[in-house]
């Protein structure tokens, strides 16, 4: 699934390439020559994910991810290191500041490709392209569509996020709050109650294969999926 990649890279042939790169595997760019702007770029935007060079023009990457590591509003965004760094005590530094992984140049647009694949699997799943099943329900990034013990499932685009965050983070409570945040953006001014309406939508979808009751709702905190019907 497109992610929206921040490339902070102050070397323009280098930027261009990832960003080509990027955007050949189906990534949507945004693109920083310095630590500096990419803070404003992210005050407007928030990014999926961040491929930050080590040595930048004024603060520098090792800053920059400390400074997102510490910010509650950006801590949660993965955050690839890039540079020519490649001694295992800088490798330490890099990932003691909080970032997720660490690639040293040069390297291959494919390695790079898988980096950031792997990293969105682990740090925000539904971002990826993979298919997910949960008690017989199976959704399908790739193709849109969702099953229920092979059953066609139909739901707006939506409700098809909202199963899709829900199924890639089974058993945890989400709250009202955290679920704009994931699947609505950060930038988009929904009122919580909202949330409400969707998932009762999503409820009344999923009644005909009784996948229903995997939406639950926990009182006071939010809802969870479960895993077992």
């Amino acid at each position: 699934m497109p992610a929206t990649v921040m490339v902070v890279e102050d070397e323009p042939a280098i930027q261009e390439l990832i960003a080509f790169n990027l955007k050949q595997a189906g990534h949507f760019i945004m693109a920083a020559p310095s630590a500096e702007q990419a803070s404003r770029m992210i005050k407007e935007t928030l990014p999926d994910l961040i491929l930050l060079d080590w040595m930048l023009p004024g603060m520098s990457g090792i800053e920059f991810a400390r400074k997102i590591k510490g910010d509650s509003y950006t801590k949660a965004i993965p955050v690839i290191m890039l540079t020519a760094r490649g001694e295992e005590q800088d490798k330490v530094k890099g990932l003691e500041t909080g970032a997720d992984d660490y690639v040293t140049k040069p390297f291959s647009p494919r390695e790079l490709n898988a980096r950031i694949k792997a990293v969105l699997r682990r740090r925000a799943p539904q971002m990826t392209d993979e298919l997910v099943e949960v008690a017989g329900l199976a959704l399908d990034p790739l193709t849109h569509r969702v099953t229920g013990h092979s059953a066609p499932v139909t739901l707006g685009p939506t409700e098809f996020r909202l199963l899709h965050f829900f199924m890639t983070h089974p058993e945890r409570v989400h709250s009202r709050s955290q679920l704009l945040d994931s699947v609505w953006g950060n930038q988009a001014y929904v009122e919580e109650r909202t949330v409400d309406v969707h998932i009762r939508r999503l409820r009344r979808a999923l009644e005909p294969t009784r996948h229903d009751a995997l939406v639950q709702t926990i009182r006071g905190a939010g809802y969870r999926l479960s895993q077992r019907i």
